[in-house]
């Protein structure tokens, strides 16, 4: 409806290791949840015939696979894990999305297995991916998966090896941009790669483009329905009603909640995140939003006043996607934190 066709999503990676800093990215650690939510957002996105409709946009899977449980919890670090528990608990959901989804999309991920990096890794591209589960879509590297294999793995001496290597294993596209595949124009010529390869690549693209409808005579999208559909109201209820249903009560000593709005008179709002608005890396500027403080206020109104105090700080500096951009992270000041704290009491 607004343009986009293609979307990096789902993410089917299961969260094993709580030190990971993308769990929130996931539909949580259990397999079978995993899978069976992961086909419902692929349909829900793609739709459910062959051909994908203005409505609808191109669904990737990803990441590609072992990448919830990286070691020591670092973003990218290895994936030791046996190839029986690969099979049974972190390929099912990937496998879900191909043979019951029909997802078109596939992103490989950042991590290694056996010390063989996923984008260059033909057991997992090529013998499970295409000759075991039959996927006939496109395989796209992550950010800077690519060139990663230069300066992360050290498994590649340069851009041209890079290329070559990731292509061959079955990476069709490079995001966010080429930095390596365009050495392979070069190399194609020069026969050191050969061009049934680029062949390959190009034939699983553009039969994304045709099932999308993008090679056909009218692919644009009508700019007024869009204006319509975006934020609008059925969309925030339909939001509104899936935060209801998510919440979750752990604890609830003294049956404290909920509040009696006739007998509170005051309710104290505390927290480094009570006043800020955190969406995740990936939601940009959703142009509206309301934190745990506002929200209170704006129920609450007049009838009982609710105070705030930051309390103290987690990082100091910018907050949010923008700082999730700047990828700086300045611990909090303690003597600053000892007056908030102070304030809070």
């Amino acid at each position: 409806v607004r343009g986009s066709n293609y979307v990096y999503t789902p993410v089917l990676d299961l969260a094993r290791d709580p030190r990971w800093g993308r769990t929130e990215e996931t539909f949580g650690e259990d397999p079978y949840l995993v899978t069976q939510l992961g086909i419902a957002a692929i349909r829900g996105l793609q739709g459910r015939d062959s051909k994908i409709d203005q409505d609808h946009v191109l669904a990737c899977a990803k990441h590609y696979a072992v990448h919830g449980q990286p070691e020591s919890g670092l973003n990218a670090a290895p994936g030791n894990i046996s190839e029986r528990v690969i099979r049974e608990e972190f390929l099912p959901p990937f496998q879900a999305a191909v043979m019951e989804a029909n997802v078109q999309a596939v992103m490989a991920a950042y991590n290694e297995i056996d010390g063989i990096p996923a984008h260059i890794n033909r057991w997992l591209l090529q013998r499970i991916l295409r000759d075991e589960w039959g996927f006939e879509g496109f395989v796209t590297s992550d950010g800077f998966g690519v060139p990663q294999l230069i300066r992360l793995h050290y498994v590649a001496a340069n851009i041209e090896e890079a290329a070559s290597r990731s292509i061959e294993a079955g990476i069709d596209c490079e995001v966010p941009r080429g930095l390596c595949y365009p050495s392979l124009v070069k190399q194609v010529e020069d026969g050191k790669v050969a061009i049934e390869i680029i062949d390959r690549a190009v034939d699983r693209i553009l039969r994304a483009k045709i099932l999308l409808g993008l090679l056909d005579e009218t692919p644009y999208v009508d700019p007024d329905q869009a204006e319509t559909v975006t934020n609008c109201e059925s969309h925030r209820q339909l939001a509104l009603k899936a935060a209801h249903r998510a919440i979750t009560l752990l604890k609830n000593q003294g049956e404290l909640l909920p509040l009696d709005q006739d007998r509170v008179r005051s309710i104290a709002v505390i927290g480094p995140n009570a006043n800020h608005l955190h969406l995740g890396g990936y939601a940009e500027d959703p142009l509206r939003g309301v934190t745990v403080y506002e929200g209170l206020r704006q129920r609450l109104g007049d009838r009982i006043k609710v105070t705030y105090a930051e309390g103290c700080r987690i990082t100091e500096g910018l907050q949010g996607y923008a700082a999730w951009h700047k990828d700086e992270a300045v611990l909090s000041n303690p003597t600053a934190d000892t007056l908030r704290i102070e304030q809070a009491v």
